[in-house]
């Protein structure tokens, strides 16, 4: 089904891959996915009139290979327990080198739950985030859990800037501040409704920002009496409980780009939400925030976690709960076209600005 968009706006199916998780577009408009499988796939000329061929770029056996960057003359790749680096240069259709793993994460043997590792790259830094072991546990199997880590390019100088994040999924850094935000996915065993989702720029508080999972949620609120939540971030935008937050992109016109958005949907962060595993079914959607740089147009509202955001791409649920897709990655190409993921159908779409 093709996602229902507002008015002048246009989704495209240029591509399907199987288990399709977070994107990444090189400045020739190429553009990576990163999968739940051993594969990172690359859409040759992905805005294109007639895209290219949709291949694997580089296979790497550590799955799930779900987090893609291009920064720093290298295409990084976040494994289930490593952090890879491949060289590359833009143009390429091949690995120059063999992936190297630069950084180590879940260092204590696999879990079942949280296995995928997203990426973020600002200021010179590249961020990893890794979820928790599980929904809600004391002590974590290893340190490298329920964080978001901050490293040199090299993979050196490995340090927590987030911790007691519980899955920080969504991964953006905003181009004009620098600072990288994270959309984190709270616990489940909680009274219907709660946690709200977040979504908090990680790197504007004193690191390592400690968000409180599993004893704190919402507004500094303990779980049960008797857990000090005074210190721990108040998240600046939040969502429904169990919506997922799966991606983010802060969407920037490129000088010159054919495709530019109106305003009303610029200057923002689209963030994709999976939609929830609870009944009644939470619907998957792509939700627009309106941002003041470091801070949301609206604050928190913590009677209702709609107040911050608008729908951008919806219609992947009908009324009786069947699914046609779960968005997952998203990221804006040198013309001004968003690029949207799904691991439900595997369709990669194009979402074009046409004009009324």
């Amino acid at each position: 089904m093709t996602p229902t968009l507002p008015p002048g706006f246009t989704a495209t199916a240029i591509a399907h891959v199987d288990g399709a998780r977070e994107l990444a577009v090189a400045p020739n408009g190429d553009l990576f996915v990163g999968t739940d499988g051993e594969d990172v796939y690359v859409v040759e000329r992905a805005e294109a009139p007639a895209p290219g061929v949709t291949r694997v770029f580089v296979h790497i056996a550590d799955a799930p290979v779900a987090g893609v960057l291009l920064a720093d003359n290298a295409l990084f790749v976040g494994g289930q327990f490593h952090v890879w680096s491949v060289p590359f240069r833009t143009g390429d259709r091949k690995p120059e080198a063999a992936p190297k793993a630069i950084a180590h994460v879940r260092t204590s043997g696999r879990a079942r739950d949280h296995l995928t590792t997203t990426l973020a790259f600002s200021k010179g830094m590249l961020y990893a985030s890794v979820g928790s072991s599980c929904d809600a546990c004391m002590p974590e199997l290893d340190d490298t859990r329920a964080t978001v880590q901050a490293m040199e390019p090299n993979g050196h100088g490995v340090h927590p800037v987030a911790v007691r994040i519980r899955n920080a999924i969504a991964l953006a850094a905003d181009p004009v501040t620098g600072n990288v935000w994270a959309g984190v996915a709270g616990q489940d065993e909680l009274e219907h409704g709660h946690p709200y989702e977040i979504f908090d720029p990680i790197t504007a508080h004193r690191a390592p920002a400690d968000y409180g999972w599993p004893v704190c949620v919402d507004d500094r609120k303990p779980v049960r009496p008797g857990f000090d939540c005074s210190q721990v971030v108040v998240p600046r935008v939040v969502f429904p409980a169990y919506t997922t937050p799966i991606g983010a992109v802060f969407y920037q016109p490129r000088p010159g780009g054919l495709h530019p958005f109106p305003r009303e949907w610029s200057d923002g962060a689209f963030v994709t939400l999976h939609g929830s595993w609870h009944r009644p079914l939470v619907p998957p959607l792509v939700t627009y925030v309106p941002m003041a740089r470091d801070a949301p147009l609206r604050a928190v509202a913590w009677s209702d976690p709609t107040r911050q955001w608008r729908e951008f791409a919806g219609g992947f649920q009908d009324a009786n709960g069947t699914r046609s897709a779960r968005p997952t990655g998203i990221a804006e190409g040198p013309e001004g076209d968003l690029f949207l993921s799904d691991d439900q159908s595997g369709t990669i779409w194009r979402i074009r600005y046409e004009g009324h």
